[in-house]
């Protein structure tokens, strides 16, 4: 049982003292010690061992041909007419297609296309209503050519299969394949690239009193569980990504913890998703109530999280997340321009 998390405070540019964080241009000098205790001690690096050291620095693996030595963006396309942000915009297949074709000429580097929402309160759909939805999609963007990879995000295991056969590549899954005792045996199976999130209680219900003893090591924990089960089942660990999964039974105060201490999860190895876009909390910091408005939210967000080494950002304004990010990366120094 982990008791203690280490989270590298990525306040330094680069020099001979630093470490760089997951093979990438951030770099780290100091580690901050998080206790259940609450208690917090900065420390140096040289108080680090070699294979604690080893899971902040070491190089993230491709996902499906894209490196993640950059900030990498995932485009989202809502196939669902009760989606938090988007509710019906792209109802019909040659709207989403369309919508998925522009996502790609803004700078999207994935979709993600789901056809259940996730949403607090939503209730699940069938799988013949999810499928009907997000097939065609899938199947009308890869008639167009794409290339960009397709990020399957459903439940349930086949509907991951139906989608994997019509041209999807990565199963992203909210409850880090554990609803469907299937999930595990697919993945494992057809080789999926996979991505498991964090979630707290049944969706319908896990904004009603959610609480943690601690939010950044109970999530790091379960992750690393998740891990651990996928592993065991064949899945290699160049084919997980993680998601501390912000707004799926946490608070305000959860979400605005686990964005500033984001790095923390750097330590588990794999590359990690962020997936704050017009999230609720956004909402409640800025008293914007309507979902669509929240694009100068998310974009902050999203640069905090690549501040700290995040490889995957998952936003619904990609061309305003890809240009902001962009301009914080020339000024930054950390990229060639």
């Amino acid at each position: 049982m982990r008791d203690f998390l280490l989270r590298p405070i990525c306040d330094a540019t680069g020099g001979d003292d630093g470490a760089s964080l997951a093979g990438g241009p951030i770099s780290f000098k100091r580690v901050e010690t998080l206790g259940y205790d609450r208690s917090s001690r900065r420390l140096p690096l040289k108080s680090l061992s070699p294979d604690a050291l080893a899971g902040f620095t070491s190089p993230r693996a491709s996902v499906l041909g894209v490196s993640m030595d950059f900030p990498r963006i995932m485009g989202v396309l809502n196939i669902t007419p009760d989606s938090f942000s988007d509710g019906g915009s792209d109802a019909s297949a040659e709207a989403a297609v369309a919508r998925g074709l522009k996502l790609i000429e803004d700078g999207a580097d994935f979709l993600d296309i789901g056809g259940e929402s996730t949403r607090p309160g939503a209730k699940p759909v069938s799988l013949a209503e999810e499928q009907d939805r997000v097939l065609p999609v899938i199947e009308g963007l890869k008639a167009a050519g794409i290339t960009v990879p397709i990020s399957i995000d459903t439940r349930n295991a086949v509907t991951a299969q139906a989608a994997f056969k019509a041209g999807a590549q990565l199963f992203n899954d909210v409850s880090a394949l554990s609803h469907d005792p299937d999930s595990l045996a697919f993945a494992a199976e057809s080789g999926a690239t996979v991505c498991l999130m964090h979630a707290s209680g049944d969706l319908r219900t896990m904004q009603d009193d959610p609480t943690y003893k601690n939010v950044l090591i109970d999530i790091f924990a379960y992750l690393e569980g998740r891990i651990e089960v996928c592993l065991e089942a064949g899945i290699s660990r160049d084919k997980i990504i993680v998601d501390p999964g912000i707004g799926f039974g946490k608070t305000l105060q959860h979400n605005v913890t686990i964005l500033s201490g984001l790095s923390a999860f750097q330590w588990m190895g794999v590359p990690v998703l962020i997936g704050a876009s017009r999230k609720g909390f956004i909402g409640k910091l800025s008293g914007e109530a309507i979902a669509v408005n929240r694009a100068p939210g998310s974009i902050a967000a999203a640069l905090v999280a690549a501040g700290q080494g995040a490889q995957i950002i998952r936003a619904h304004d990609v061309a305003e997340t890809r240009q902001a990010l962009t301009v914080w990366t020339a000024a930054s120094g950390l990229w060639d321009i």
